[in-house]
């Protein structure tokens, strides 16, 4: 089994901790068979909101201009650790 990590840097200047940790609880709750960590990194100052799975970017505030809804950010990272998995009403959302 491949071990996935996932990393949410946010800023704490910006008060979003609670944010960044509703988050994790998510994609842990979600993911706990294919996760082996979620680890949440105060970066400091800048606004700064990204979420990295293996070290790879999968969601940057800066660069999608805003926050993920988290059905989004689930079917991403679902998409990367278990493509086959369904994620029940999350996807007939979708295509629907």
């Amino acid at each position: 089994m491949t071990e996935h990590r996932i990393e949410i840097h946010y800023c704490r200047l910006c008060g979003w901790l609670l944010r960044a940790s509703w988050m994790a609880q998510e994609l842990l709750s979600t993911f706990a068979e294919e996760l082996t960590a979620v680890t949440l990194i105060p970066d400091g100052t800048g606004g700064v909101f990204e979420i990295r799975l293996d070290g790879d970017n999968v969601w940057s505030r800066k660069e999608q201009h805003g926050f993920p809804d988290i059905a989004e950010l689930k079917r991403l990272v679902r998409d990367r650790v278990a493509p086959e998995r369904s994620l029940g009403h999350i996807d007939k959302q979708t295509h629907g």
